[in-house]
């Protein structure tokens, strides 16, 4: 699991979750599927992101399989403050793999948004919003069987079709002891609607833990506009990320500074070509033309990606060296 100091908690200092809320308006990274990787987590937060979640994990395969663990949960020293978050349909499953995680990580959070049907089919993601009282519990199980001091147990939900069951949900989930709750507004059924920015608002008029937006941040005056509507404590980014790691400093696009940075990460980090290729075309979307972009995703190889940053970007030497 981790790449320095194996076996080891980590002696590293830096903002815990819950002292930020104290401190600022927090800007989260979102968990992502395949992307939220420890590379990607290291880059965003050299440009104001305040705290970064890993990929959503399977609980039960991670519990089970060693392989699992260390292909799903890599991290480092200063990899931190992190969020683990789970999929995880039993409390037994989210508290055991809430232990393991423990020494590495700063809290985990419960998947209950993720609205894919493999995952709804399992008992996963958003359908558990259905099952408050099994929420509570997962909830309730970790807190009691982690006990270190400031470790977070969080959730991210969806919305119900009737906000009031939302609420209710959440005022249940409070009392059982969540750090915070990461509203995305919209319901389990709906992809491109526009976020319903009110049913978050009402959250977090509704409860006393920090809530976090999320959906549809393409911009910092996006988050803005969020902040002001909502009077949230903080947001939670995941596609505008990916097209722009550095949009919470105020980048209307990646900078190539920040395509330098990501360069550096990854290949000293051993990333995947697919994964090292597939970030840059999210990064570079809006810089290039559509004639340039077609090009650049058909390049295959490192080699080529470095050549073709080289002739356009003068980017390609210095990645070039660190390869």
């Amino acid at each position: 699991m981790m790449e320095n100091d194996q076996g080891d908690e980590v002696d590293y200092i830096y903002k815990k979750p819950l002292d930020l809320f104290e401190e600022k308006f927090v800007k989260m990274c979102a968990p992502m599927v395949r992307y939220s990787k420890m590379p990607f987590r290291m880059l965003v937060r050299k440009y104001d992101c305040d705290l970064a979640f890993t990929p959503m994990i399977i609980a039960n395969s991670f519990i089970q399989s060693l392989k699992a663990r260390d292909s799903e949960f890599t991290t480092c020293r200063e990899d931190r403050p992190l969020i683990v978050q789970f999929a995880a349909n039993n409390s037994k499953d989210f508290a055991d793999a809430a232990e393991i995680v423990t020494p590495y990580s700063d809290g985990v959070d419960l998947n209950c948004g993720c609205p894919q049907r493999w995952a709804m089919t399992d008992g996963y993601g958003a359908c558990l919003i259905k099952k408050p009282e099994l929420i509570k519990d997962m909830v309730q199980q970790v807190k009691s069987r982690v006990c270190r001091e400031n470790f977070t147990v969080s959730i991210k939900i969806r919305i119900h079709d009737d906000l009031r069951d939302t609420v209710n949900m959440c005022q249940m989930v409070e009392k059982a002891g969540v750090s915070w709750i990461a509203v995305h507004g919209r319901t389990k059924e709906q992809r491109s609607q526009p976020v319903n920015w009110e049913a978050i608002k009402l959250v977090k008029e509704n409860v006393r833990v920090p809530v976090i937006a999320n959906g549809d941040l393409m911009s910092i005056q996006d988050v803005f506009d969020m902040q002001n509507k909502t009077g949230v404590a903080g947001v939670m980014a995941a596609r505008g990320m990916l097209q722009n790691p550095a949009m919470y400093a105020g980048h209307d696009e990646t900078p190539l500074e920040c395509v330098s940075d990501w360069l550096s990460l990854s290949m000293s980090s051993g990333t995947p070509f697919q994964l090292f290729h597939h970030h840059l075309m999210y990064m570079l979307e809006k810089v290039m033309s559509k004639a340039e972009r077609r090009i650049f995703n058909t390049l295959s190889s490192t080699a080529a990606v470095l050549d073709y940053l080289q002739e356009n970007y003068e980017l390609g030497p210095m990645a070039r060296k660190l390869s």
